[in-house]
């Protein structure tokens, strides 16, 4: 598979993807490895084949069970400030909403391993397969309440969460390594702030980046 099409999707070829990169250019998004794969990933697989045609639309798309892909800025933009100043990959990285799988296809190349956790099954089901088609190999998946993280697998250098609480998930903060970083959106609806946070021993910095719009973060989970 080329990437490119499938069933005859229009609007997904090369200067499709490129003229959304030089958009993200743009708006000032830097990192030549994100847009790289902002690039080669096919966001027209990840939604319905009736909006495939809006999959590079700098925009977010609805995927079903009240959920989103996020819009490809939101994605570049808490990427790069999970990556900024690092210099060698990060070991282990947790993503908190696997939804369908973009997020996750985006950003595990530039890990050595990916552990993501989504709360509704059938989204669970559907980016499993789309990571298995588009060769990602490096990702374990678990259905599970994000709230809690993925303790077995903890310490985490890097954990981005893509659905937003009213404050920080004390357990995330517990799960991240010495110098370890959480980007993660926090606020009720309309008032929310992107969020970095790095662990220095027991303190953690926290910087207000820019302000989102993200789906609650709901703890328990759905079969």
């Amino acid at each position: 598979m080329n990437g490119f099409t499938r069933n005859g999707i229009g609007m997904t070829s090369a200067r499709t993807r490129e003229r959304l990169v030089d958009r993200l250019k743009a708006e000032g998004i830097k990192n030549a490895a994100v847009l790289e794969r902002i690039r080669a990933v096919p966001r027209h697989l990840f939604v319905d084949e009736a909006l495939a045609s809006r999959a590079y639309e700098d925009t977010a798309l609805p995927i079903g069970f009240g959920q989103t892909i996020s819009q490809p800025y939101i994605v570049a933009a808490m990427t790069g400030a999970l990556l900024e100043g690092t210099t060698k990959k990060l070991t282990r990285v947790l993503e908190i909403g696997t939804g369908c799988g973009y997020q996750t296809a985006v950003l595990a190349p530039l890990v050595q391993h990916l552990y993501s956790v989504e709360r509704i099954a059938p989204l669970l089901q559907r980016a499993r397969s789309m990571l298995a088609e588009l060769r990602i190999s490096n990702v374990s998946l678990r259905h599970a309440d994000g709230w809690h993280g993925w303790r077995s697998q903890a310490p985490f250098q890097g954990i981005l969460a893509a659905a937003a609480p009213e404050f920080v998930p004390p357990e995330l903060l517990e799960q991240l390594d010495e110098g370890g970083r959480l980007v993660i959106p926090i606020g009720a609806r309309g008032e929310q702030t992107l969020l970095r946070v790095t662990r220095n021993g027991d303190e953690f910095k926290r910087e207000e980046l820019l302000p989102v719009s993200f789906v609650p973060f709901v703890e328990g989970t759905e079969t």
